[in-house]
């Protein structure tokens, strides 16, 4: 009887053991999904930024350069204590820039190596540093060319055209904000496209002339300076230059203003050539900022822009009936604060453009156009 009734249970028991075991189904089905789910949840992270990122990040650089600063900040007793016995003295600066072709050629902004810049060292995202030597700058511009003294081929940047810059499409901002990483990581803000075509000029004793600049709201800070500006398929369309802050804080406020990439190339292209940024023609006049002594000496309305002293009769000035004693008050759209300014307008300017010009002549105003070609060679017979 006993033998019976175990037979039953061990019967019974196997009969049982499929249904027990059925819940490690679900279990197994549960796990399949949520790491299904995991996997697209990955999927999704992975988005235009974060390639555009990830195809920028190794061509932008950390620039510091060291320069001479000519004793603007010399304390003359801390000169004897320290037995300092000359009134220069070095320091450091940080900014960014971008490698533009496997050279080594490098973009940043000219306010980042400064006007006489002793060494200048470039750091790489990979934390790689090499030496690097001013190919040309342009302080009209602000910008500047170096070039790595290294033989090997780096990776760079692809330029875009800022023309085509949509306004609220997405951007990336990336550069080294304040210097304070030295591993040649870059940082990355991102934001849109505020506005096109801004023309801007920060500081009215500043020579620098910002024409066309691309506004964005991607935070960009002290130490971004000289970085790209990209769009979101990993294009270059500017370079990020400086902030506006109204006078509220010394940091960002949604501000953010970037050199078009279009304008960008042909300064370069030129810096490349020469080392420096001419114009191609010759105005054919000599100009003198007004001011108030000028006014006063040749009892001339004290207006912001250009006295003409001199017009050279085979050049474009004199075709355009311009004459000494004339006031250029505008240059195309633009007002004239000062001759530093004029010349930065002048050279937005190439050979066989005609450039509008604002006159006053007598009380009046008047308006007319420069043809602008080379300067008339004069031969003695």
């Amino acid at each position: 009887m006993i033998f019976i009734r175990n037979v039953v249970f061990l019967l019974i028991s196997i009969w049982l053991l499929p249904a027990c075991s059925e819940p490690s189904t679900p279990n197994t089905t549960t796990e399949n999904s949520r790491l299904q789910h995991q996997q697209e949840i990955s999927g999704q992270r992975q988005n235009a930024i974060t390639k555009t990122v990830k195809e920028v990040s190794p061509a932008v650089v950390s620039i510091i350069v060291t320069e001479i600063d000519e004793g603007r900040h010399s304390d003359p007793f801390l000169d004897f204590f320290l037995h300092r016995h000359g009134r220069q003295r070095s320091f450091t600066s940080v900014g960014s820039g971008f490698i533009i072709n496997e050279e080594g050629y490098v973009v940043t902004n000219e306010h980042v190596i400064g006007r006489s810049p002793t060494s200048i060292r470039v750091v790489t995202s990979g934390g790689d540093q090499y030496d690097a030597f001013v190919v040309g700058s342009d302080e009209y511009t602000d910008l500047a060319l170096l070039k790595i003294q290294a033989e090997q081929k780096f990776e760079h940047v692809t330029f875009g055209d800022s023309d085509s810059a949509i306004v609220g499409e997405w951007v990336v901002a990336v550069g080294n904000p304040f210097g304070i990483f030295d591993d040649g990581q870059p940082s990355v803000t991102v934001g849109v496209v505020s506005a096109v075509g801004r023309n801007f000029r920060p500081n009215p004793q500043d020579p620098r002339v910002y024409l066309d600049m691309i506004q964005t709201d991607a935070a960009i800070n002290r130490g971004n300076s000289g970085g790209p500006l990209v769009n979101s398929v990993g294009e270059v369309i500017g370079v990020n230059t400086f902030i506006f802050t109204g006078g509220t804080s010394a940091g960002f406020v949604g501000l953010s203003f970037a050199i078009p990439s279009n304008r960008v190339l042909q300064i370069i292209e030129q810096l490349a050539e020469t080392g420096e940024i001419l114009p191609d023609y010759d105005p054919g006049l000599e100009v003198v900022s007004i001011n108030r002594r000028i006014a006063f000496e040749y009892r001339l309305p004290y207006l912001q822009g250009l006295l003409v002293v001199s017009v050279n009769q085979d050049g474009p000035a004199f075709e355009a009936g311009i004459l000494p004693g004339d006031i250029i008050t505008r240059v195309g759209n633009e007002l004239i604060y000062g001759q530093t300014h004029a010349m930065a307008l002048f050279r937005e300017y190439s050979e066989g453009q005609k450039m509008p010009l604002e006159i006053y002549r007598d009380g009046i105003h008047y308006e007319t156009k420069m043809l602008l070609r080379r300067k008339v060679q004069s031969h003695d017979f």
